[in-house]
């Protein structure tokens, strides 16, 4: 590393102002932060201001995230590898270039953006299909808000859904039959774990026929689902890691948890054949990644621990809602964003709630 360092304080004097390419200085600062990020100095306390904050979240997120994208190559092949690198570049791309119109420093948060889209993708799904979502998450979930930070959405989900949308047939037949057994799908060519793209039920489908996939093989990721969705276990491990350093709000995933179980609960008790078994509707679909992955998302998300509360029961419960009632068989991506939506005003009552309360016993 310290020959790069060097390379870069070379390089250094032609990127500030007036240099040959102080144009692209925005660039090649977001390199030296991501790279080192030495600490910046202020005037006023705190006295120091660590750019690695932000590079530790995004570092320890995409960590908890190498589980699902290796079960996700294991079961589906290298292919998943493909959807990754267009999104990484795609997206990227878009990035830099509002990056450089707007004067600002490449932001580090694209990197768990760029990461988490492809693992919610059909695995077949053609590339240049991904391509567009991540360009349409990206500008619209995103950029048009004024970028990383700002944004009411999550990126990764305004992209899927737009594909969901505008796609629907490229997005419910490009599923890969999962391997199993040896190493799986790892010792495949690309293109022969391409040519296995099928159209068969997933186990949400299934399910609608009162046909439930084995809870092993949902717990296992054995099942037709998007990339890294369809293993309970490389998610829970990913998102238990999450919980344990802290970056993900425990009360957003066990309210979450809590209100789906609940209203699972009594609707299957009132008429059961509306809804299917608890463990199942737990570990089948997209619930447990968006629950640990998405709905957590720090800046889509409330910042008061009793926002949180109400957030996470919100998505649960609309979740179990669209699932039961509506004619969409998964409803975790349009709740959580639904979620997005109420994020503020839930905040803002809670605030209010706390400034009333203050007021009265002052």
């Amino acid at each position: 590393m310290r020959i790069f360092k060097r390379i870069l304080d070379k390089a250094r004097p032609h990127f500030e102002e007036n240099g040959r390419f102080s144009r692209f200085h925005n660039v090649f600062q977001a390199m030296d932060n991501f790279l080192f990020a030495a600490p910046l100095k202020v005037e006023q306390r705190p006295f120091i201001r660590d750019p690695l904050d932000v590079k530790r979240y995004m570092s320890l997120v995409i960590t908890a995230l190498v589980p699902c994208l290796i079960a996700s190559v294991y079961f589906f092949g290298w292919r998943v590898l493909l959807l990754l690198i267009v999104s990484y570049v795609v997206g990227g791309i878009v990035e830099v270039l509002f990056a450089v119109i707007r004067k600002e420093e490449v932001n580090e948060g694209f990197l768990v953006t760029g990461f988490i889209f492809p693992l919610i993708l059909p695995p077949g799904l053609p590339l240049w299909i991904a391509a567009v979502g991540i360009l349409f998450g990206v500008l619209v979930g995103k950029e048009v808000f004024g970028g990383t930070g700002r944004n009411l959405f999550n990126p990764a989900l305004v992209g899927r859904v737009f594909l969901a949308l505008g796609y629907p047939a490229a997005m419910t037949s490009n599923w890969i039959e999962p391997a199993s057994g040896g190493w799986g799908r790892i010792v495949m060519p690309i293109a022969q774990a391409a040519g296995d793209a099928v159209t068969s039920a997933t186990p949400l489908v299934a399910a609608k026929g009162s046909v439930y996939a084995a809870p092993l093989d949902l717990f296992l990721g054995r099942v037709l689902g998007s990339a890294g969705e369809t293993s309970a276990l490389a998610i829970l491990l990913g998102g238990i890691f999450l919980l344990i350093v802290g970056v993900a709000s425990w009360r957003t995933v066990f309210s979450i948890i809590l209100s789906f179980t609940v209203f699972n609960v009594v609707v299957r008790a009132a008429a059961p054949q509306l809804v299917g078994p608890l463990w199942f509707n737990l570990l089948a679909g997209s619930f447990l990644f968006g629950t640990f992955f998405m709905a957590t998302d720090p800046v889509s998300g409330p910042v008061t621990r009793t926002g949180k509360w109400g957030y996470g029961i919100l998505i649960g419960g609309v979740t179990m809602l669209i699932r039961t009632f509506s004619g969409f068989v998964e409803g975790v991506m349009f709740a959580i964003l639904l979620g997005n939506i109420f994020a503020p005003l839930i905040d803002e009552a809670v605030i209010r709630a706390r400034m009333r309360r203050y007021a009265r016993e002052g």
